[in-house]
Parts: C-alpha cells; sequence; structure tokens
C-alpha cells in the first residue's frame, strides 16, 4: 500500500525524502520481517493477557504424556497473533494491486477463519459443560465438523487453481530451444549476458519438477491427447487435493511447543528464495526454472509470514504462554501449499514439507495398521508408541525441547535438499 501511495505521488510531482527505499525487494522484505516481528511480539503479549482474561485456555487430553497437565488452561487462538502479524506488513510494504499477494491475503484469512470458527466451537463446547456442572473432556466432535474444513480447504484449492489457470495477470515463462514456435506463442525477445534469449509463455499448467534436465513438468500429459482440454480440471483436483494435505499435516504437527510455528518459518524461508529466484530472470536462467513475471512481490509476503512465526516462537516455545489452535495450524498449512503453487514448485513440497508428511503418514499408518491387525487378531495392534510421530518420541522419555530443535534441523536439511535439487539434473 505505502508502494502504491508512494508511487502515485512521484507520478504527481510530490517527492518524499527515502520514498525510494520502497522501490526495491529486498529493502520492502527486511521492513516487512521486522514490522510482523514488532507485532508479534509487542502486540501478541496484549492479546494473550486478553485471551488469559477471556479465559480462552486449552483443555488438555489425558495421553499420558509428561507435563501434559500443565498446559491445561493455556490461551490458544494465537494464531491471531500470526494473521496480524502477516495481514498488516504485507498491506503496508506489498503492492496490493498484484494478483499474487491478494491471493495470499485471501488464503491467510480464510483459513484462519476457517481454524478460528473450530477453535471458537471447542471453547463453546467447554463453557456449556462448566455450566451444566458436567465434566469436560476434550472430543474430536467439539468443534467443526470435519466436512466443513475439508471444504474450507476446497475452496482454497479452487481459488488457488482457477487463478493460476485463468488470470490474465498471472503468467510463466521458459526459454524457448526448439527450432520452429507454435502458432499463436506469446513470446519475449530479452537479452541476459549479451545474448538474446527467446522466452516462451506457458500457456498449459507447468511446474518445476527435480532431478530431470528441463526441470518442468506439464500436467496435460498426464491425460490422453483426445481429452486434454480438460487439463484444467484435473489441475483443480491436484491443488485441492495438496492444499487439503499441507494443511491437515501443520495441524497434525501442531502438537507440541513451537514445533509448527517453528517447521513453518524454516519452509517460508525456502519459498522465500524460491519467489525471489523465479521473479528474477538472471536467476531463474541460471537455475533453469520458470520465470514468473510479478512474483517477487510476493517476497515481501513471505518475509511477514516468516517474520511473524518467529516473533510467535517468543510466546510459543517451551514452555508456551500461548498455544496456536487450528487458528494458525490451519492457515499456515493453507498458505505454504498455495505458496508452493504459485512459484511453481508444489512437486518439491514432499522434500521441504518433509516433516509435516512424515507427521500425516504417522498417523494414516497407525490407523491403517491398528484396523488392519483388528480384523486380522481381534485385536488392534500399533506400529508407533503413538501417533503423531513427535508423541512417540514423547513416549520414548525424549523432552519436548529436543524433540522439537530436532525436528527443526530436519526440517533446515529438507529445504536445502529442495534448493539442492533446482541444480542436480
Amino acid at each position: 500500500m505505502l508502494k502504491n501511495l508512494f508511487d502515485w505521488l512521484n507520478s504527481i510531482g510530490i517527492k518524499f525524502p527515502g520514498d525510494n527505499l520502497f522501490q526495491f525487494i529486498t529493502s520492502r522484505v527486511m521492513l516487512a520481517v521486522l514490522l510482523s516481528l514488532i507485532i508479534s511480539t509487542v502486540f501478541g503479549k496484549k492479546l494473550i493477557n486478553y485471551l488469559r482474561k477471556r479465559q480462552v485456555g486449552e483443555t488438555v487430553r489425558d495421553l499420558g504424556l509428561a507435563g501434559e497437565q500443565q498446559k491445561k488452561g493455556t490461551p490458544t487462538m494465537g494464531g491471531l497473533i500470526i494473521i496480524l502479524a502477516i495481514v498488516v506488513p504485507t498491506l503496508l510494504l506489498a503492492d496490493v494491486s498484484k494478483v499474487y499477494i491478494l491471493l495470499m491475503l485471501f488464503a491467510t484469512v480464510w483459513m484462519g477463519m476457517i481454524g478460528f470458527i473450530d477453535d471458537y466451537l471447542k471453547l463453546r463446547a467447554k463453557r456449556l459443560a462448566q455450566e451444566q456442572g458436567v465434566n469436560y473432556k476434550k472430543g474430536d466432535k467439539d468443534g467443526l465438523a470435519g466436512w466443513f474444513k475439508v471444504l474450507g480447504q476446497v475452496v482454497l484449492g479452487v481459488a488457488v487453481a482457477t487463478t493460476l489457470m485463468f488470470n490474465d495477470s498471472v503468467s510463466a515463462y521458459r526459454e524457448f530451444r526448439g527450432t520452429e514456435l507454435p502458432a499463436g506463442s506469446d513470446v519475449k525477445v530479452v537479452k541476459l549476458d549479451g545474448k538474446e534469449r527467446t522466452m516462451v509463455k506457458a500457456n498449459e499448467p507447468v511446474t518445476t519438477i527435480p532431478f530431470v534436465k528441463n526441470h518442468e513438468f506439464n500436467y496435460s500429459k498426464l491425460l490422453p491427447k483426445a481429452i486434454r482440454g480438460a487439463t484444467w480440471l484435473l489441475y483443480v483436483l491436484i491443488v485441492i487435493f495438496i492444499v487439503t494435505a499441507v494443511s491437515n499435516g501443520a495441524n497434525i504437527t501442531d502438537g507440541i511447543d513451537g514445533l509448527a510455528t517453528g517447521v513453518s518459518a524454516v519452509i517460508g524461508i525456502c519459498l522465500g528464495i524460491f519467489a525471489y529466484a523465479s521473479g528474477n530472470m538472471r536467476l531463474a536462467d541460471y537455475l533453469n526454472i520458470l520465470y514468473i513475471p510479478g512474483i517477487g512481490e510476493l517476497s515481501i509476503f513471505i518475509a511477514a509470514m516468516v517474520g511473524a512465526c518467529i516473533g510467535f516462537l517468543w510466546y510459543n516455545s517451551y514452555p508456551a504462554q500461548v498455544f496456536m489452535g487450528d487458528t494458525g495450524s490451519l492457515m499456515l498449512g493453507g498458505v505454504i501449499a498455495s505458496l508452493a503453487f504459485l512459484v511453481r514448485k508444489e512437486l518439491l513440497i514432499p522434500i521441504f514439507c518433509g516433516v509435516f508428511l512424515v507427521e500425516n503418514l504417522s498417523v494414516v499408518l497407525q490407523v491403517g495398521y491398528f484396523k488392519y491387525t483388528k480384523r486380522k487378531y481381534g485385536e488392534g495392534r500399533r506400529i508407533f508408541l503413538m501417533s503423531p510421530l513427535h508423541h512417540h518420541y514423547q513416549k520414548k522419555g525424549f523432552h519436548e525441547s529436543k524433540i522439537v530443535t530436532r525436528f527443526w534441523i530436519v526440517t533446515i536439511l529438507c529445504v536445502v535438499l529442495a534448493i539442492v535439487t533446482l541444480k542436480i539434473r
């Protein structure tokens, strides 16, 4: 918003000292990090006090884990701090006329709202039980119905997919290396390192894929030639599936103090690098990835997200003074998945979101194996001591802080590997 304001003022001949600072992405990225840190730490404390005053406390299930009862009554819905620390810096420092920024603001507010409703319904169930003098036990059916959460994720997936497929402001270019351009091709001729390069607009849904020579994969190749006109429908379904999986993965990972927050911050740094590289023609050419005009502006949003997560860790690290709740975890997962599609790196999600993937798989394997063995042997058996995976390590006697730190380290390794894949082909 400030960039748009200063651009308009400059166009009518009004100059302010230092307004050129807002013309550079790098300076706005740093300002976004600082502002989100200030909002999440300073205003975060005020919100925590308000939540505590309103008795918006978490109810802890008796899972037999060390220290779990000490967390009883810890304020939840702390994801509101993260949302505020993302939205405000983005509105102030990003170019809000860009479709990428508008889409990510929608993703943040939409998924935050779905999570907030879920948290609110759980809190209401707890209060009703207290008013009726009933011993309240947290259950899976207290909050938002599972199908409603999925519906919210589906809406986000459809919004992301249709924007990328049909919005005229969205484009991606690749270098043309053939001998004859297809009729009607949208072409840009650019000069890099003293040589002219022909860049062709990708009209189909194309993404980056690791370990192959041209680093590209066209989704239309998944369908027979006769029905490739329906590629958009296939793409929508793929986006919905991945958005739902990553959002639920972040939600499952949010089980111990600082885990999901720290992992999301590291993944955000990875996506920020991808966005900056994809929006810079020279870097995109060097890495042999799709050049996406205007995507660099997304770095400001990502910087705000990283700063918000790091600032939230001030209160969410062990022992947590606040939990993000579904308000934060569903939102972060949905935002991360959406960003991966915008920078055309969604097929790298299993690598840089490795922790989310493993946490998800641990639950699926545990439930599936339990049901299978119950049918076969008459009693259910387990692969892990408890799922998700972080609870398995808690049961083995590892302290929360050690588990969280090691999961952060694993995420850093996954992120480095994801970035390295851009040069391995």
